[in-house]
């Protein structure tokens, strides 16, 4: 069950790389960041609400969101910083690199995770999951190839460092998830982890948005991609949650699978917004995902 959880949660999440594409393509981040956030809390708003005066009801239809306890209510808050930090750099990158760059620079999230894995939960990795972190590794450094026929240095390109900071922010928010799945209600993890996001971005924009003159701001325009950013993760963090919910799911097969995803976003990416190098980077793409499906084999044996 969690498997085919995961699976939907990867498709969803493509989806979601695939409107923030089109949302930030010549257009301001944090106000496109800063609107999505608030969409995901105006959206889980009626369903806090409801758990309080109907929560029979709520408990129906599984998304009741039961009380929890201050110190559960710092560990949401702890997790919002982590993940809105991973897309406030994930953001900028999508604006100014390739989606098919992009997309398997993400793939690598679980090798990351796993590493996180070996230092905080003293986890040893067998043969078969060092021979995936060898393959995901060297597809790495030939997705890097790719980059330089684009005039994109890995080694001196800041959005590169801002992807790869944002994907190691977003594999430290997988183990943290693990963490706090085991205390809080996974539908309290979401409807509150949606309201602190808008928290932890309103400084943000304030003091890198609206303490800005006017002219050094950069345009912003409104666009209905920008809501579909948040309904789609909001989805696809729901199925991610219910995954890891389940007593007895792997964080580590959840991470790849998830990461799944990219090849939505890499093939609708391709289409429509006419990259270049498709072919090469694909290849690269695939060999990362193979290190992945390896490292994950590895996991189950």
């Amino acid at each position: 069950m969690w498997v085919i959880l995961a699976l939907i949660s990867a498709v969803l999440l493509g989806m979601y790389d695939v409107f923030k594409k089109l949302s930030l393509n010549h257009n301001a981040v944090l106000p496109v960041l800063f609107l999505s956030t608030v969409t995901a809390a105006t959206v889980v708003l009626p369903i806090v609400v409801g758990s309080s005066f109907y929560p029979g009801f709520f408990q129906q239809i599984s998304l009741y969101v039961p009380p929890i306890t201050a110190h559960e209510h710092l560990l949401v808050f702890i997790k919002s910083v982590i993940v809105v930090g991973s897309w406030i750099f994930a953001f900028h990158a999508m604006k100014h690199l390739p989606i098919t760059l992009i997309s398997p620079i993400r793939a690598t999230g679980p090798i990351w995770t796993l590493i996180g894995a070996i230092l905080i939960f003293q986890e040893r990795l067998n043969l078969m999951q060092w021979f995936g972190v060898l393959i995901t590794l060297i597809f790495f450094y030939l997705l890097s190839t790719a980059g330089k026929l684009e005039g994109i240095s890995f080694r001196r390109n800041v959005w590169i460092f801002c992807i790869i900071a944002a994907t190691l922010l977003g594999a430290a928010s997988g183990l943290f998830d693990k963490y706090i799945m085991r205390q809080i209600d996974r539908i309290a993890v979401q409807a509150w982890f949606s309201f602190y996001q808008v928290v932890v971005m309103l400084p943000a924009i304030f003091f890198f948005r609206w303490k800005k003159p006017k002219a050094d701001r950069p345009p912003f325009e409104w666009r209905w991609s920008i809501p579909l950013i948040a309904i789609f993760l909001l989805f696809a963090d729901y199925a991610y949650f219910y995954a890891l919910s389940i007593p007895d799911s792997m964080i580590s097969i959840i991470s790849a699978l998830r990461r799944g995803g990219v090849l939505v976003a890499f093939t609708t990416g391709a289409i429509l917004f006419n990259e270049r190098n498709i072919k090469r980077k694909g290849i690269y793409l695939l060999g990362i995902l193979l290190g992945i499906l390896i490292i994950s084999f590895g996991t189950q044996a």
